[in-house]
């Protein structure tokens, strides 16, 4: 190969290098829906609008259900070992209900959680899953109280 064409690869090659580091993660997730550090969801705001409960959801990642999204489930109800496909494989738990959702970043609560569902319950959970509904990790999940709004 002549020096041109040996400099031109060196130097696309870089610049492919730069680009990717440099991407945001909705971006990223293209190729890998999680970074290399893990998923990570959180809620960061809840208001009541009715029957239903809205929250607006930070993650690192941009959710899609063919890959990695999240479960919300009531936390009084399920741990978040429950709420996961493998949950009696893996974990040796009786399986829980969840809702397993792309909605983001603003969620409303529905299916099993929804509000008409929880039992008393006033904590609702979200965590990463993948396309298999498998939690991505035990630890990456993110609770909040809503027994404000829920009253």
């Amino acid at each position: 190969m002549n020096t041109t064409k040996t400099a031109c690869l060196a130097a696309c090659a870089t610049m492919l290098l730069q680009a990717t580091a440099t991407m945001t993660p909705a971006v990223a997730q293209e190729n890998n829906a999680c970074p290399v550090d893990g998923c990570t969801a959180y809620f960061t705001t809840a208001s009541n609008n009715g029957e239903e409960v809205t929250l607006t959801v930070e993650s690192n990642f941009l959710p899609d259900m063919s890959k990695n999204h999240f479960h919300i489930w009531w936390g009084e109800n399920f741990t978040v070992q429950q709420v996961s496909a493998n949950a009696e494989t893996v974990s040796n738990v009786t399986q829980g209900d969840w809702h397993p959702t792309s909605e983001y970043p603003n969620y409303t609560t529905a299916s099993a959680a929804s509000t008409t569902v929880r039992n008393g319950a006033t904590t609702l959970c979200i965590s990463p899953a993948d396309r298999n509904h498998d939690i991505l990790d035990f630890n990456q999940v993110h609770c909040v109280d809503l027994a404000e709004i829920l009253d």
